[in-house]
């Protein structure tokens, strides 16, 4: 019989489970966030061109229009009278008082019944601005390279300004 207790007694001890020691482990529940921001748009304003201007081509050059729309000439072009030039412009909306960086590519002007093309540069106001009030402009000034062999006509052509939170 003792060995009947006995057994049962080694029985019930080693089926026991083992209890972790006191302060050996603790939880808390933790916490998270997330914020969705307004997406940055950027809007062309209508209306709005980077106008080199009329002008006669000689024996080429440049003109170069500042992002405040003042044009002049380099080399052999010049401007006809009436001639007038201006600054793009875009705007700018998305979260209130973020910041955000501004880049222009250049571009090509096409003479739709000659297919003859000129390049030019792009050089917006600012590289960078905030979004005040959720909103913020810009203007775009550029640089045109006439190289003195295009023919007459009307150029038209296209160039990207991109804009990126920072």
């Amino acid at each position: 019989m003792k060995k009947i207790i006995l057994a049962s007694a080694i029985a019930l001890v080693s089926a026991t489970p083992a209890f972790a020691a006191s302060g050996n482990t603790s939880s808390a529940n933790g916490t998270a966030t997330a914020t969705i921001v307004e997406p940055i748009v950027l809007t062309h304003t209508p209306g709005a061109a980077l106008g080199f201007g009329r002008f006669t081509t000689g024996t080429g050059g440049s003109i170069t229009v500042s992002a405040a729309g003042v044009g002049t000439v380099g080399g052999d072009v010049a401007f006809v009278p009436g001639s007038t030039n201006a600054a793009d412009a875009f705007g700018v909306t998305g979260d209130a008082g973020r910041a955000f960086s501004i880049s222009t590519a250049s571009g090509i002007v096409t003479d739709p019944v000659s297919s003859t093309t000129m390049s030019f540069t792009t050089t917006p106001s600012a590289v960078a601005g905030t979004l005040t009030g959720g909103s913020a402009t810009f203007t775009v000034g550029g640089t045109l390279t006439v190289l003195g062999s295009e023919p007459a006509g009307a150029y038209t052509g296209s160039y990207n300004a991109t804009v990126t939170y920072n």
